[in-house]
């Protein structure tokens, strides 16, 4: 399966990951390696997305933005080179951009449009 990229990658399926498609979520530092990793694993057996550490944090802190803030309702992350940066820090950071929420709403039902939903398993496939 390949990542949808807008005008990067045309051919490509989009694939809307739940827990129930899942089969895993594995976190760890791989040997030989400073920085956390995160694998996420369908049910099909594909690995469908491999995150660095700096990834994730950026959307936790969007998520957790999101979640917890009394009015805002959507972040959209953009890929920078920040000024200033902390040592130990990637160079590329996911830095929230000044786009009104509601663009960001537009944005992501866009994506949405077209994208199968995941069929609910049947009792034999659960296991």
């Amino acid at each position: 399966m390949q990542i949808c990229i807008k005008g990067v990658v045309t051919d490509c399926r989009r694939k809307l990951i739940t827990n129930d498609n899942l089969t895993s979520a594995l976190l760890a530092v791989p040997e030989g390696h400073t920085h956390l990793r995160l694998a996420l694993t369908t049910k099909d057996g594909e690995t469908v997305a491999l995150l660095s550490e700096a990834a994730v944090a950026a959307i936790v802190r969007a998520y957790t933005t999101v979640k917890t803030h009394p009015v805002r309702r959507a972040v959209k992350l953009v890929s920078e080179t920040p000024d200033g940066l902390k040592t130990g820090y990637a160079k590329d950071q996911l830095i929230e951009a000044d786009v009104p929420d509601e663009d960001v709403v537009g944005e992501m039902t866009e994506l949405l449009e077209g994208t199968p939903s995941p069929q609910p398993l049947s009792r034999e496939e659960r296991g």
